[in-house]
């Protein structure tokens, strides 16, 4: 649906899933269509490409709302995308994450080998994803107890700021009591306490000076945990055991007081009530869950490691990286700090160039745990234009936005636009095909210049940029053989 002024308006159906015991369910599901009108908000062309994932991602919200036995039966349909560097492939699976407000991890398959050399363990892409869910838990639960914790920081600052009255002694000596006053200064008199509500204006006085920030340079004394095994890092054991953490939850913590200013106190404090605040059983448990059910890992370069095993060299541990990841892929159960964690409902998409080597050079195994596979398109000199102006935060106008911060605007007109996409198209066919990745490398070269002089250029108020500027920049770059290589 579109307005009277041509702007897209997207509506997002009110449904969720039927809330489970201990299910969180995605909060938000978009139909399909909706998936992939967001998607084209950020990537330009590869329309099978989003309309495979938006599928796959509407599948883990119908999953999660049929009957329970049926559930656990329905298997994520994994992924591959093939095409070049710099046409989307990452951008799409990042882009998806962020819909889904699913746990999320990109992982390079060339950086793992097989069990027995020097390389990752390909279940540490298990341990990892669930410290991802765990922040991302933990960061909802801080968001949602963040009035809380600032109203009681708020207090623990004022009483620190005010010092207590004194009680009468029992052998009738004169009651003394301390005053802060809003300079500062705290003074001693012999008077009478002064009476309750005159000690409530005086903290609501100084509550006010606090929120504005007029007494964050004053200094104040608290006390800070410090655990004995702070300085201890043990690192995770071969059975995904946090040895270090093991050890810290067995020996007591102990504080030391420290003088600071207030903005720091105001910190400490902070994160003192919300780790109090915050139960992290509970989101372990949620995290956990998410992992399990909403989970999306991310294999690039996943045709660096296709191919048989030669033997000797590099490529030894190749087909040994395939069959260790494929118990992940397939279905098994993963030991992490946090607990076991199975990874039959996480949702795989791997993704290659696949120049040299063919996704039938996978073993036949793993081959079929990725049912879907998309050919994603070859950019050229259009859709390098398109990719210049029409996405969300579009590279042009990053760089009219870098511009305008020294109060000048920058302006790109249709003709210079296309000259832009032309030598970017050009200098892929010429050279190394890096996809739309060129046009960052064409744009810096051809902005240099300005960003260069630009705070000391004078008073300008406008820089247009025609074809005839990027021809005078570039051309001679784009048709000489030598520069080209190193430059663009």
């Amino acid at each position: 649906m579109t307005t009277s002024d041509g702007h897209r308006v997207v509506k997002r159906p009110d449904i969720s899933p039927a809330p489970q015991s201990g299910e969180a369910g995605i909060a938000e599901a978009l139909t399909p269509r909706q998936i992939v009108e967001e998607l084209d908000e950020y990537i330009i062309g590869q329309d099978e490409a989003k309309k495979a994932v938006a599928i796959a991602l509407r599948n883990r919200w119908r999953r999660q709302n049929v009957e329970e036995g049926m559930r656990e039966e329905i298997l994520p349909n994994n992924i591959i995308l093939i095409g070049p560097t710099g046409v989307g492939k990452t951008e799409i699976a990042r882009r998806l994450s962020r819909l889904a407000g699913a746990p999320f991890i990109k992982v390079e398959a060339s950086k793992f080998t097989e069990v027995g050399y020097v390389g990752r363990d390909v279940e540490s892409i298990i341990r990892d994803l669930v410290e991802i869910a765990i922040n991302i838990v933990r960061e909802e639960q801080e968001a949602r107890h963040a009035a809380t914790a600032e109203q009681r920081v708020e207090d623990r600052l004022l009483d620190l700021l005010l010092p207590p009255v004194a009680e009468r002694e029992p052998d009738g000596e004169e009651e003394r009591r301390f005053v802060v006053s809003l300079s500062g200064q705290a003074s001693e008199t012999q008077a009478a306490g002064p009476s309750d509500e005159r000690k409530r204006r005086t903290r609501e006085k100084l509550r006010a000076l606090l929120r504005d920030g007029a007494l964050d340079e004053r200094e104040v004394e608290i006390e800070v945990s410090q655990s004995p095994m702070r300085m201890l890092d043990l690192g995770m054991g071969t059975e995904g055991i946090d040895l270090g953490e093991a050890l810290k939850g067995m020996l007591p913590k102990r504080t030391r007081r420290r003088q600071v200013s207030v903005a720091a106190a105001r910190r400490i404090l902070r994160s003192q009530e919300l780790e109090n605040l915050v139960d992290m059983e509970k989101v372990t448990e949620e995290a956990l869950h998410r992992t399990q059910s909403m989970g999306i890992v991310f294999l690039d370069e996943i045709d660096k490691v296709a191919g048989k095993r030669s033997g000797t060299g590099p490529d030894v541990s190749r087909e040994g990286v395939q069959r260790d990841l494929l118990p992940i892929v397939e279905g098994s159960t993963v030991k992490t700090r946090h607990g076991m964690v199975r990874t039959d409902h996480i949702l795989f998409i791997a993704a290659g160039a696949f120049h040299v080597a063919k996704p039938s050079d996978l073993i036949p195994e793993l081959q079929g745990r990725f049912p879907i596979r998309v050919e994603l398109e070859s950019l050229d000199a259009d859709a390098f234009a398109r990719i210049l102006r029409e996405p969300r935060y579009a590279l042009l106008s990053q760089y009219q936005a870098l511009v305008e911060t020294e109060s000048v605007r920058l302006e790109f007109d249709e003709e210079a636009i296309r000259e832009i996409a032309r030598i970017a198209s050009h200098v892929n066919e010429r050279t190394e095909n890096i996809g739309a990745r060129r046009l960052h490398t064409v744009l810096s070269t051809l902005l240099e210049k300005i960003l260069f002089d630009l705070p000391e250029a004078g008073e300008n108020d406008a820089i247009t940029v025609d074809a005839e500027f990027v021809r005078e920049r570039l051309a001679r770059i784009a048709d000489d053989e030598d520069l080209r290589r190193y430059i663009l």
